[in-house]
């Protein structure tokens, strides 16, 4: 099966509405998919993390930027 990456901008979207958006969207996601998630800097990132540290998924920074950053969520993989 061929792995697909699937991008969702999040970036001035308020919490809880992000967290509850990238994991609606992590349940679509096939056995070794990746999302791409963009969350602004501050609580939206502090909350994706933490949610996400605790349901298992690996997670790796693609971009740090001051106001955002870009992160690949990858399913499948712990």
């Amino acid at each position: 099966m061929k792995e697909e990456i699937k991008i969702l901008d999040l970036k001035n979207i308020p919490c809880p509405l992000n967290v509850v958006k990238c994991k609606l969207a992590l349940e679509k996601l096939s056995l070794e998919d990746t999302l791409i998630v963009e969350l602004d800097k501050g609580e939206p990132e502090e909350m994706v993390f933490k949610t996400l540290d605790k349901l298992g998924y690996r997670i790796e920074i693609l971009i740090d930027e001051a106001s955002w950053i870009r992160i690949s969520v990858i399913y499948g993989i712990n």
